[in-house]
């Protein structure tokens, strides 16, 4: 935990709240932005596996990379593990799956609390949630209002599930497919159905919050749950529709998979997964070319999926 401390960190672990000094920060006006996540059931893939050293990484992602869609740095991270019977190698794994999140998130992990519930959960058994604090300047905020027709949609790719649809998931490979986690994750891999249904999640926080130092970045939209038409028409304003060209990015073979084995239709693998695109931010046309810059320099393989237009404030796939 220490390993991710701050300046800003005031005092050590072990206290019944975790500190954060805010004065004298470069904020002029901040605000604060705050968001709750946990990592659904994914859990129940790191426990059959019993590999628990990156689902804390999930963990980190669906928490700072809500903030970062407000335009917010993350700034410090709380989680919450509660299990069945304490295991400390166990409890070990998952706080070091937290601590590299926060790493790559830049925020201080400042506190926690780790629970045991003998009879409402079985030995084995956890849930892990947690919530991020991050600040951002009022009038940088990001908000849909600022979104124009013509504006470019660019996608960060994503190389598994994140942490998401993994019930629709287990059904399909587990129930319907009847397949096993040593499996390989599709004829021809050279990984396991584990190793696919437990890529951590990316974090895409820091590279957005560079775009937005250099590139008037409009909104940004985080791709979880919903998939991209559900969490693009959170941020599209009325009167514009989002339109996007699934042909402009590779989709993950495992999403393939789950459509094949499971005789999943094309409108519900929209709904529930992300289909190899994690986050989604709206920049004007003439920054297009230099916000694909940016984010290639911070590491990811951006590509722009799809424009801005007149429309009824919905979200429209091409064909």
């Amino acid at each position: 935990m220490r390993s991710t401390f701050r300046p800003e960190v005031i005092g050590d672990i072990g206290g019944f709240g975790g500190l954060f000094e805010l004065s004298g920060h470069r904020y002029r006006h901040p605000v604060l932005v705050s968001s709750t996540d946990g990592v659904g059931t994914k859990a129940l893939i790191a426990q059959a596996t019993g590999r628990f050293d990156t689902i804390g990484i999930d963990l980190v992602a669906m928490c700072v990379d809500d903030i970062v869609c407000q335009g917010a740095e993350p700034l410090f991270f709380l989680d919450y593990i509660a299990v069945g019977k304490l295991d400390p190698d166990h409890i070990e794994q998952l706080v070091e799956g937290v601590v590299e999140g926060c790493r790559q998130a830049g925020c201080a992990l400042i506190g926690g609390e780790m629970a045991e519930h003998p009879g409402a959960m079985e030995p084995g058994e956890f849930d892990l949630v947690g919530f991020a604090v991050g600040v951002a300047e009022r009038d940088r905020l990001l908000t849909s209002d600022r979104i124009r027709a013509g504006d470019v949609l660019v996608g960060l790719p994503s190389p598994g599930l994140r942490a998401n649809g993994y019930s629709l998931a287990r059904r399909v490979f587990f129930e319907a497919a009847g397949r096993n986690l040593a499996d390989p994750a599709y004829d021809g891999a050279r990984h396991s159905l584990a190793d696919e249904l437990l890529e951590p999640s990316v974090i895409y926080a820091p590279a957005v919050g560079a775009l937005g130092r250099v590139v008037d970045v409009r909104a940004a939209a985080h791709i979880t749950g919903g998939g991209i038409a559900g969490n693009l028409a959170r941020i599209v304003p009325k009167g514009l529709d989002a339109v996007v060209d699934p042909r402009t990015w590779e989709t993950p073979r495992v999403f393939a998979e789950i459509a094949r084995l499971g005789d999943v239709s094309d409108e519900e693998m929209r709904r529930v997964f992300n289909l190899g695109i994690g986050m989604v931010v709206v920049v004007p046309a003439d920054d297009a070319f230099r916000a694909l810059d940016v984010l290639r320099g911070q590491g990811h393989r951006a590509v722009e999926i799809g424009t801005v237009e007149r429309g009824d404030g919905g979200v429209r796939f091409l064909a």
